[in-house]
């Protein structure tokens, strides 16, 4: 069911009968979001609007942070499908959304996924990162980092990544950590926080001998 419900998906993207193959994108995203932006992605590709397509979905979505009504529309579950994915239609053209993307945000609409339109974005987000050669990176420390332990940190993250490739750094806070830091790069993940250390030295002392 859903593998027809995706097939039914990327035919309502496409405008053109040429190459109804799907055209894969450079990451694989799993999960229903996924599965949504992979659609979009290769719809868009097809119709050379990979670009026009990510313009559109961050300023929706920045949109829908900063309007707190169309943020509510959107999450209610008491609105009919078809009057979201009609009133979305309107949206888009009123502020000239490429058809993809409108195509995109009735979609969702009339399948009662708008719930996931965040999650989709963010999967799009990703697989156009990897499309310009762009490695995602999350590093998360106990507190604020300076100028200087930035860009010291992202020429130590760059010597883990290709040639070609180039690092997108975001920073977080979390004093929980209390110490260290987490780092995410790409699909690899390691956590050398104190937090960390410190459930793991505890869970040892814990264990019966």
């Amino acid at each position: 069911m859903a593998t027809n419900n995706l097939s039914m998906l990327v035919r309502s993207f496409s405008t053109s009968n040429i190459a109804s193959q799907m055209v894969k994108p450079p990451v694989q995203v799993f999960g229903i979001d996924g599965r949504y932006a992979t659609a979009l992605y290769s719809a868009a590709s097809k119709q050379k609007a990979l670009e026009s397509c990510e313009k559109d979905l961050v300023k929706f979505q920045s949109a829908v942070k900063a309007d707190s009504k169309l943020n509510e529309y959107i999450k209610n579950p008491t609105i009919k499908r078809g009057l979201k994915s009609e009133a979305l239609k309107q949206i888009a053209s009123k502020i000239s959304l490429n058809s993809q993307t409108s195509n995109l945000l009735q979609t969702l609409a009339d399948n009662g996924r708008l719930k996931n339109l965040d999650g989709v974005i963010n999967a799009f987000k990703i697989m156009m990162s990897a499309h310009r050669g762009e490695v995602i990176c999350e590093v998360i420390t106990a507190k604020d980092l300076d100028s200087a332990q930035k860009s010291k940190l992202e020429s130590v993250l760059k010597s883990f990544v290709k040639s070609n490739e180039s690092i997108q750094l975001s920073t977080k806070v979390d004093p929980s950590i209390i110490g260290g830091m987490i780092v995410s790069i790409g699909d690899k993940y390691v956590d050398m926080s104190v937090a960390s250390k410190i459930k793991k030295y505890t869970e040892l002392i814990s264990t019966p001998v």
